[in-house]
């Protein structure tokens, strides 16, 4: 059971509900802002995401010494381990395309001529198994 009057545990629970808030936020936000949050968040050298991933891979960590000494499953140790590899391989994903995020965040240039209509492009879903 954890211990909620420890600061670390106190914390966790104030940015999970900080993540809450901006996920609110950002499905309400007009599409520039909502660019500026997911543009924020997915950078992965100083955003959210990156920030996530090396704390499951630090969990991952204590899970290993734990499991190690007996005290938890190895299973636990394995599934954070893929975890964070998991998050490091989408985070570096998303990470490409942060920059074609930013964009709708640069103001529309006023054109004489007539806009032309969207194109529409390939979505690839994933189901998960």
């Amino acid at each position: 059971m954890t211990d909620s009057n420890l600061p670390s545990v106190q914390l966790a629970d104030a940015i999970t509900a900080q993540i809450g808030q901006l996920r609110r936020h950002l499905a309400l936000a007009p599409p520039h802002e909502q660019a500026q949050i997911l543009a924020t968040v997915l950078d992965y050298d100083t955003g959210l995401l990156g920030e996530v991933t090396e704390l499951v891979s630090t969990g991952s960590r204590f899970a290993k010494v734990h499991s190690e000494r007996g005290v938890l499953p190895p299973e636990v140790w394995l599934a954070l381990g893929r975890a964070a590899n998991e998050l490091d391989s989408v985070g570096a994903n998303l990470n490409e395309h942060t920059g074609s995020i930013k964009k709708v965040t640069a103001p529309a240039i006023a054109s004489s001529r007539p806009t032309a209509a969207p194109v529409a492009s390939a979505m690839v879903l994933r189901r998960r198994r």
